[in-house]
């Protein structure tokens, strides 16, 4: 009876004590220290994983055109893809003339050409494009000591998804060759790449009428023609 009496006592002493002084039991229930150590690598990894996608998006991608030789200016024919040398005679904003000794042809560049300091008078270029109604319209501009200079994005659009997807190496593999290969197999000749699109090339060619095509060539091998010059 005593010692039934005496553990009765403890097990009350312990349970009135956790009644009066209900905090003793605080630290035990509510560990701080390892969540704050969790934030702390989560914050770490983070910068560093937006570090890593960063420098994937730095990386150029594209897909390369098909160079073109080019001709003179008074033989510039309606086309997708033509080229002419010579020098910037006069600048008009995002246009210049290009002057050879045979003619001059009125180049456009876009965006790139914008405030007109992307060439200088006098300076000797090749302007590889598109000449539709009497206009060059520039993709890509070669100075006189070889460097390339694209006038307009390669490739999807700059921002949107396929973009992104395209800068990190998610976009579509695209076999450029086969592509190309498709279009000859379709009856087309002077097949040259001049520009890409999110899902396709565009792509200049003769049809068997000997007139110059522009075609919407699809990375999965079907052939649209756009238009006929």
């Amino acid at each position: 009876m005593t010692d039934h009496t005496t553990i009765e006592g403890k097990a009350v002493e312990i349970e009135t004590a956790a009644t009066e002084n209900p905090k003793t039991e605080a630290p035990a229930a509510s560990p701080r220290p390892r969540p704050r150590r969790g934030l702390l690598v989560g914050a770490v990894a983070v910068p560093l994983a937006l570090g890593a996608v960063g420098l994937s998006l730095a990386q150029p991608a594209g897909t390369p055109l098909t160079p073109v030789a080019p001709v003179a200016v008074n033989t510039l024919q309606p086309s997708g893809a033509t080229a002419a040398k010579g020098e910037v005679a006069e600048i008009f904003g995002s246009k210049f003339i290009l002057q050879d000794g045979t003619g001059r042809a009125l180049v456009e560049t876009g965006r790139a050409g914008e405030g007109g300091t992307l060439v200088a008078k006098g300076e000797s270029v090749t302007v590889q494009g598109r000449f539709e109604n009497g206009f060059l319209h520039a993709t890509v501009l070669t100075r006189a000591d070889g460097r390339v200079e694209p006038m307009r994005p390669i490739g999807p659009p700059p921002g949107g998804l396929d973009w992104a997807r395209n800068k990190v190496g998610l976009g579509p593999n695209v076999d450029v060759p086969a592509l190309t290969k498709a279009v000859t197999d379709a009856g087309y000749s002077d097949v040259r790449v001049a520009g890409r699109g999110p899902r396709h090339l565009d792509v200049a060619a003769k049809g068997q009428d000997g007139k110059e095509r522009m075609l919407h060539v699809g990375f999965d091998g079907q052939i649209r023609e756009k238009r006929v010059f």
